[in-house]
């Protein structure tokens, strides 16, 4: 009986060859990592993400602060110009407040508050997992680093910078690109709040 169950091998005890049930090191791998996909598997995933995320920050970043730098270099101080006849015009303006131009006297606290969401999505990238969420992270990060660089390095001082815009809508407050990828980001993350969809990748149902 003791030679039958030793070829056969039971779920309950391992074989000679260490086979019939999970070893103690691959289990405590599989719960440490939260998931049924071993951890080799998993990293990779997690990375790709992450690199999208900050691929998204530096190329809105880029872009805002390229265009930041060609108005101050050619349109300040100068008349505005025409995209879209009176709809739609660049006119360069220096605003002190948060996106818009709300709240000029409170430039300080906007600077920790863009520096504070700064730091939340560095937390976040550790387990982001989604790739729509990765897009709209990036999308916040990048347009909180642009405003955020104005805000240090422009005048009139370090944090009261104030910060350079000049997308000039008829009947609506002049922005700049680094304001519309806060928007942009903040409508993609309610939406996919909305769907269920959260940074780690699951799917949750209210």
């Amino acid at each position: 009986m003791a030679e039958a169950e030793r070829i056969i091998g039971t779920p309950d005890t391992p074989d000679a060859t260490g086979n019939g049930r999970e070893r103690p090191d691959e289990a405590a791998a599989a719960g440490a990592s939260g998931t049924d996909e071993p951890t080799a598997a998993g990293r990779p995933r997690g990375k790709r993400r992450i690199a999208v995320l900050f691929a998204v920050a530096a190329f809105a970043y880029a872009l805002d602060l390229i265009s930041k730098m060609l108005v101050v270099a050619k349109l300040e101080h100068h008349p505005p110009i025409e995209i879209i006849g009176d709809w739609l015009k660049f006119e360069a303006i220096r605003n002190a407040g948060a996106a818009f131009g709300f709240g000029e006297a409170f430039t300080v606290i906007f600077t920790m508050i863009a520096a504070a969401v700064i730091v939340v999505i560095a937390r976040l990238a550790r387990k982001l997992y989604s790739l729509p969420w990765a897009i709209a992270l990036g999308l916040l990060l990048g347009g909180a680093l642009g405003n955020l660089t104005d805000r240090i390095f422009r005048a009139p001082g370090v944090f009261e910078g104030a910060v350079v815009d000049f997308i000039a809508p008829k009947h609506f407050a002049v922005f700049n690109l680094a304001d519309s990828a806060i928007v942009c980001g903040g409508v993609l993350i309610v939406l996919l709040s909305f769907r269920g969809l959260d940074p780690d990748g699951t799917v949750h149902k209210d």
